[in-house]
């Protein structure tokens, strides 16, 4: 079982630094009228470890003058070049009279990112008409601000970490089926195959064919229990043997020198395995070696595997070998051989009814080839 890793990281609530910094202007009326240019500078303050500092505009700035209205303005500037920094910047008066600061444009403080590399290092804080500002915020020639700026931090999220797993292994339960095959424990059915004797479990076997079934649970039951094995006739040892493991495991690999067998072109041993897993109506197995039939068929075992399959009934192996022998490559070759000249005559019926598959299957190819040729003389 594939088992795949989940991880997990935290991003915490981002982290704020704020500073506020009171800005006097004395002599106020002494700094009007020298036009839109000009501007008064705060000292340099520090904020989150970055250098800060105000430029006020008496005679208002930029776009502000467009209009003709009259207008005083403040911007906040970064000086540190750092990096990128994202910031707020809340300008606020303080009322003389009062002693209480007003938040000039309290809706609009929002967070901007300035990045001293592309001069974006200017924050527009305040922009009032100068009768609102003079009639409100200015008395014996004095104004006095307070610039609170806030910095958010980069947010510190947390290195990824695994969560707990457990980890299930494989399912061991084949494994489990073989040994206990191979060690007999719990046997309660005994089969006799050629002068070798096999032990087995009744219910395994009863379990995965009906004819075992019927065989060991109905009224042959006693049948195989104590001295009296199961005689099985017309069976080579090997052959009963793979086929228990397969009861047992629902796999073919007994062993890595019948394992190659399988796969290579003398299927001696799956046929056999074949017609045993017909005789014991074993599906699975007698499905598997079909397909490794019909994988390794070629011209010599053609027409062999042909009456084997049609004598077990194994439509679909039929069927391989009737368009194995139709391909155009194969027919001459395939009527040559001896297994050709076998089927002839010991099963003449099945050869004639290849024959009448072929040339059914001969007619679809001619003509899907005449369709395909108008086809292609028409377009």
């Amino acid at each position: 079982m594939t088992t795949q890793a989940k991880t997990a990281s935290t991003c915490p609530p981002p982290e704020t630094a704020q500073g506020t910094h009171v800005f006097d202007i004395l002599g106020y009326s002494k700094h009007r009228g020298m036009g839109a240019d000009y501007f008064i500078r705060s000292g340099v303050f520090n904020v989150a470890g970055h250098q800060w500092v105000i430029f006020f505009y008496p005679d208002g700035y930029g776009e502000e003058l467009a209009g003709g209205f009259d207008f005083v303005s403040a911007y906040l500037r970064l000086l540190s070049t750092s990096g990128k920094v994202r910031a707020s910047c809340d300008l606020r008066l303080v009322n003389p009279g009062t002693g209480v600061s007003t938040s000039v444009h309290p809706t609009l403080v929002i967070t901007r990112e300035l990045d001293p590399e592309k001069d974006k290092v200017v924050c527009h804080c305040m922009c009032i008409g100068r009768g609102e500002l003079e009639g409100t915020y200015v008395k014996n020639d004095r104004l006095t601000m307070e610039c609170v700026v806030t910095v958010r931090k980069e947010p510190k999220v947390s290195k990824s970490r695994t969560f707990p797993s457990i980890r299930v292994p494989p399912s061991n339960l084949k494994r489990q089926l073989a040994e206990l095959l191979e060690s007999r424990e719990g046997a309660d059915v005994t089969f006799a195959v050629a002068g070798e004797t096999f032990a087995a479990h009744r219910l395994v076997l009863a379990m995965r064919s009906p004819v075992f079934k019927a065989e060991l649970c109905g009224p042959m039951r006693e049948v195989g229990m104590g001295t009296r094995p199961v005689v099985v006739e017309d069976m080579q040892p090997d052959v009963f043997r793979a086929m228990l493991y397969f009861v047992y495991t629902d796999s073919m690999d007994h062993n890595e020198d019948l394992s190659r067998d399988y796969h290579s072109k003398n299927c001696d041993m799956v046929r056999h395995l074949l017609v045993a897993a017909d005789r014991y109506a074993i599906e699975r197995l007698k499905l598997i070696c079909q397909s490794i039939l019909c994988n390794n068929l070629d011209v010599q075992n053609v027409a062999t595997t042909l009456a084997l399959a049609d004598q077990h009934h194994c439509d679909k192996l039929k069927h391989a070998c009737v368009e194995f022998m139709c391909c155009s490559n194969n027919a001459q070759d395939v009527v040559a051989t001896q297994g050709y000249m076998d089927l002839a005559k010991t099963s003449p019926s099945v050869l004639a009814d290849a024959m009448g598959r072929m040339s059914k299957i001969s007619k679809k190819v001619m003509t899907r080839a005449l369709q395909a040729q108008d086809g292609s003389s028409i377009s």
